[in-house]
């Protein structure tokens, strides 16, 4: 594997792990200055081709101008959108979105056995759902981590496989709904950009793996 396509999977890696906490977690102000206010979303470490990654890196660079305002505004979206207290019109959960489009299935368990097959075990699963959307993402990027320290063809290949699956059955299954009730229900540019990059990187890494 050569230098820059090692360079562009670990910049996936770093958006998935920004967008991922994202859902995880209420955002704070510290939050607001460690990814807008120091500029690392106006200059994202991936560039991409994707008219949806061009879209999103668009909304991210427009989005929070004002720290206070910004992490007021980040804060009620995020509640609105996926917190158990809040209305949760875009709730960060395969499970909901699956049992919609497939009857009797079970993505909860499902999910929790491509984890298991791995020995992963992390704390994010101690306090949230198996197939929270935040999850999700570490998961995969745990996988490409994986994929990056591999110097056999034979087992390279099979790891691609693996993560084009993962991403088949456990992400693009649901994330395009998803994506799309937070583009009606949000009301931060920020939460518009941040589902619409998730969508447009797990879009690039399919394609990438291939």
């Amino acid at each position: 594997m050569n230098y820059e396509k090692r360079n562009l999977l670990r910049g996936y890696n770093l958006l998935l792990y920004f967008s991922g906490s994202m859902l995880i977690n209420k955002p704070t102000e510290d939050c607001v200055t460690d990814f807008w206010t120091t500029g690392n979303l106006k200059n994202l470490p991936v560039s991409s081709s994707n008219p949806r990654f061009i879209k999103a890196a668009s909304l991210l660079r427009e989005s929070c101008h004002d720290n206070i305002l910004c992490t007021n505004f980040l804060a009620e979206d995020f509640s609105k959108l996926f917190s158990v207290t809040g209305l949760r019109l875009a709730p960060a959960l395969s499970s909901i979105y699956l049992i919609k489009a497939q009857k009797n299935y079970r993505p909860v368990e499902n999910v929790s056995e491509f984890y298991d097959s791995y020995g992963w075990h992390s704390s994010l699963r101690d306090r949230n759902s198996d197939d929270h959307l935040g999850v999700e993402l570490l998961f995969l990027t745990r996988l490409v981590d994986r994929y990056l320290l591999l110097d056999d063809d034979p087992c390279c290949i099979e790891m691609k496989k693996e993560i084009r699956r993962y991403i088949e059955n456990h992400l693009l299954s649901w994330v395009p709904s998803w994506n799309n009730d937070v583009q009606e229900y949000a009301d931060t540019i920020c939460y518009k950009g941040i589902a619409t990059l998730i969508h447009a990187c797990i879009e690039d890494l399919y394609g990438l793996f291939s």
